[in-house]
């Protein structure tokens, strides 16, 4: 079967009523049939439900379809993206360690790396996205026990090559983490490029309605394994609701990414012909500079578009204010389009040399495209972009 169809027909066994639509385990613990059931179930050596904490069949459905479409042996769901994020990387490495990223990560993940595991010893290297295949050699060290990336970057869309990594962890044994977030499994699968591990913030395009929070984390199952043990101890699990959503949105993934990624690519080639935007950037449009490679390892460019508009936060927050069908929120992955500064708010946190680095200006803007028509948003953007201009005039 394909994975479109994979991803509609994978759900729990039928219970005696014969629903058609997968039920909802909504409860906090399973009985035993019996005391040695209860033993067996403990000492692992049956298999089956005890405790919400550690496994529920909605949750597990959710893994099963994510694992299916992310090309993966196993999975671990939790509460939320950052969870997933943390645990990958908790779970796995230890004191001593050292972990090699992209420099073009999410606000909270480089906090995780920098201000958290530092606590414990771990060091890390940052890159940049378009860093050489000779670059990443180099900043391999002996202890080098993880590379974590996110491509396409949030907020920057920054890429890196999948197949060049994959290459290199191969060689020097390491683990290699991927972010999936921005591209979804219905536009990229990193473990077809030599991903150990490939995570998602299920809250935004698995869920696509901006309607429950939600991550995992799908891999080999000898890193599964270790995480499965982390998260069954330290309690970052999905509840059940929020796994029967996800389950029941992963049944459109792939025809929401395909209006999203539609929609995205014609609003960005409508405002790169605006004379008063200085800057987009969207993987899928030849001026991107790593167009060739989102090419060759997307299916189709994303829902997310960024933007720059000269004249600071003061010019931002005309444009946003003119905004009559986007919502301001800094969200993304909704089917309502989403707008937000990442200067003042997703990578606020970051210090002024960190947010150069990855290009985040006081005039950038990150648009999660939605599934509007298209007209109606290019209609608004381009209103939105002259409203701005004039409140500088007036000025």
């Amino acid at each position: 079967m394909k994975k479109q169809t994979k991803a509609i027909r994978t759900q729990t066994p039928k219970t005696k009523y014969r629903e058609h639509s997968t039920p909802l385990f909504l409860t906090s613990s399973f009985t035993f049939e019996s005391a040695e059931q209860g033993k067996a179930l403990f000492e692992e050596t049956e298999d089956g439900n005890i405790y919400s904490r550690f496994s529920n069949p909605s949750v597990q459905e959710f893994v099963d379809k994510v694992c299916l479409l992310e090309d993966c042996e196993d999975g671990v769901a939790t509460a939320t993206g950052m969870a997933a994020v943390f645990a990958s990387m908790a779970a796995l490495l230890k004191s001593g360690d050292h972990i090699l990223a992209c420099r073009a990560l999410f606000g909270s993940a480089h906090q995780v790396i920098t201000q958290i595991l530092s606590k414990w010893g771990i060091t890390h290297t940052y890159l940049d996205a378009d860093a050489s295949e000779a670059d990443w050699e180099a900043a391999v060290q002996p202890n080098t026990k993880m590379i974590y990336l996110e491509t396409p970057s949030n907020p920057g869309l920054d890429l890196v090559d999948l197949a060049m990594i994959g290459r290199i962890s191969k060689k020097h044994n390491i683990i290699f983490n991927v972010d999936n977030c921005f591209a979804s499994p219905a536009l990229q699968n990193p473990a077809d490029y030599g991903a150990d591990l490939v995570l998602h913030s299920a809250t935004k395009f698995m869920d696509g309605q901006g309607r429950v929070l939600g991550g995992i984390v799908v891999g080999k199952k000898e890193y599964i394994k270790e995480l499965r043990f982390f998260c069954r101890q330290t309690g970052p699990s999905m509840s059940p609701f929020n796994a029967w959503v996800l389950s029941k949105s992963l049944e459109t993934l792939s025809l929401r990414m395909e209006k999203h990624s539609s929609n995205a690519l014609q609003l960005a080639t409508a405002l790169e012909k605006h004379p008063d935007v200085k800057q987009v950037k969207y993987p899928f449009l030849e001026s991107h500079p790593q167009y060739h490679l989102a090419k060759q390892q997307m299916s189709a460019g994303g829902a997310i578009v960024t933007i720059e508009l000269e004249g600071g936060f003061e010019r931002v927050a005309a444009f946003m204010d003119a905004l009559e069908i986007a919502s301001l929120s800094s969200n993304l992955g909704d089917t309502r389009t989403i707008v937000t500064n990442p200067n003042t708010t997703t990578h606020a946190k970051l210090k002024p040399e960190e947010k150069q680095a990855l290009g985040i200006t006081e005039g950038l803007i990150r648009i999660s495209v939605g599934l509007e028509d298209i007209e109606d948003l290019i209609e608004d953007f381009t209103n939105a972009v002259e409203v701005s201009v004039k409140s500088d005039i007036l000025e």
